[in-house]
């Protein structure tokens, strides 16, 4: 006799922090396919990019959804986006941004949401950089997703008090 094993839940969020209008429906039903149902982003303007939109999704899924849904919006150069999967037992969580001139970037994170850098990937930035200080910060901020940030970040506070729809994946 086999026993189902409950299955375990995370959560994480989807910013579309600026996308051109006739890429948004291509976008909304892009997260259909992943999350298997219907959901309704309310588009408002991105007061940091003329004729682009801004819309928020919270998520409930299992956890790789993150990653479902930062795949998913891939491939479209004119969006940025961050898509985060919280951690759940087992998992880590990670953060995905997109800008068009950047690609996309992963980081690992902590329940507190900070970068987490593995640590093959310290010690390849160190040596790479051998006795060369400002090459190792670069390195590190390269790790850390620093010119992800700064380059998001003017979308982001342009889409500060935006509304937040809690949705769950079908299973």
């Amino acid at each position: 006799m086999s026993v189902a094993l409950p299955r375990t839940m995370t959560r994480g969020v989807v910013f579309v922090h600026g996308a051109p209008a006739v890429l948004c429906p291509h976008i909304t039903w892009a997260i259909e396919a992943v999350l298997d149902r219907r959901v309704t982003l309310d588009w408002l303007p991105q007061p940091a990019a003329p004729r682009h939109l801004r819309a928020e999704l919270s998520w409930t899924g299992e956890p790789g959804t993150g990653a479902e849904l930062a795949s998913a919006l891939r491939g479209w150069d004119s969006l940025r986006y961050e898509v985060t999967e919280e951690p759940s037992p087992g998992c880590d969580g990670a953060r995905w941004s997109y800008t068009p001139r950047l690609g996309i970037h992963h980081a690992m994170t902590s329940a507190s949401g900070d970068a987490v850098v593995q640590e093959d990937r310290l010690r390849e930035a160190v040596m790479r950089t051998r006795g060369d200080l400002e090459a190792l910060q670069d390195e590190i901020d390269l790790l850390l997703g620093l010119p992800w940030d700064e380059e998001l970040e003017v979308f982001r506070h342009a889409g500060d008090g935006a509304p937040v729809r809690w949705l769950h994946k079908v299973g």
